[in-house]
């Protein structure tokens, strides 16, 4: 229950946070010469007046399809990690929470590749008048046809320096904000307080990791008209600092950040409410009350968030 309480929690926080996100890919790979967009709420306009409400929502199937293979690596690595450690300390939870970003990236990659791809089609077209790619899987099938494994592993390196610190960042955020909100067993303001934890966390995560993800998604973006602008991550970052200065490090990350709350608490929320009415509503302040002597509660454990 727990595996399928965090699929739809996940396809609930992919659902609110896709536009953000198609919004923050934009302004992370647009050209630094002939800029598209001002600023985050000027993509949001133009993407809408330009391409409908559909174009923030380009490139949703791949984070969909890939959801369920990801909620069950994180879940699976991060209970088991934790089990393995033993004690539920703080520096477990970042060390359960870096195994499980780790080893999830086999499937997080090619994902985001495709996503990135699909959401850069047709940037302004309200019509394109020439669809590269016909869906995500379409998308990874031409990729692999013409660039094998090792293209459809492009951005793989970056996506591990990514995953491996943000989710170790976001278990032990979220560990400090619910030890330190407390989880009392009549409290009715518990649900708030972990929606609170979880939106906290997801920002906490994402601040740590950003600059990485900007190189990530230029790089993914890269060789889209047919020609490849960086040759490796190192060149990437040359050039990028060198035509943007380091401010290009923050690109995109207003939206971001407004993406991470939003995302996480209705993650949260949809995972909280289908374990509560699967178990009984009594077992979750059960759960509490034999965790207040220190320990993180069951549900807490059991219904993190695998999506940031």
């Amino acid at each position: 229950m727990d595996f399928v309480a965090g699929c739809i929690g996940g396809a609930a926080g992919v659902l609110v946070g896709h536009p953000f996100d198609t919004v923050k890919v934009r302004l992370q790979v647009q050209s630094v010469d002939k800029p598209l967009y001002r600023g985050t709420f000027h993509c949001f306009q133009s993407i809408i007046r330009q391409e409908t409400v559909f174009g923030l929502y380009k490139g949703i199937g791949s984070p969909m399809m890939g959801l369920t293979f990801i909620n069950a690596i994180v879940f699976g690595v991060q209970g088991n990690t934790m089990r393995m450690l033993a004690q539920d300390t703080p520096m477990n939870q970042f060390l359960a929470g870096a195994a499980a970003g780790a080893i999830q990236c086999v499937i997080c990659c090619p994902m985001e590749l495709a996503k990135t791809r699909m959401q850069m089609q047709g940037t302004g077209e309200k019509k394109s008048s020439r669809k590269l790619y016909k869906n995500s899987l379409d998308c990874l099938a031409r990729i692999y046809n013409r660039e094998g494994l090792r293209g459809v592993n492009r951005g793989m390196v970056t996506t591990l320096i990514r995953e491996t610190p943000g989710f170790g960042v976001y278990f032990l955020a979220y560990d400090v904000m619910t030890r330190s909100l407390g989880c009392e067993p009549d409290d009715r303001y518990m649900i708030p307080k972990l929606l609170f934890a979880g939106g906290m966390a997801g920002i906490a995560s994402w601040l740590s990791t950003y600059p990485v993800d900007v190189i990530k998604s230029r790089l993914q973006a890269d060789g889209v008209g047919g020609v490849n602008q960086y040759s490796g991550i190192a060149d990437c970052v040359r050039q990028s600092i060198r035509r943007e200065g380091y401010m290009v490090f923050t690109r995109g990350l207003t939206s971001t950040l407004l993406r991470a709350f939003p995302v996480n608490a209705t993650t949260f929320a949809t995972v909280t409410l289908i374990l509560m009415y699967a178990r009984g509503v009594e077992e979750g302040p059960k759960d509490c009350e034999q965790a207040q002597p220190g320990h993180h509660t069951q549900m807490q454990q059991q219904a993190q968030p695998s999506s940031l």
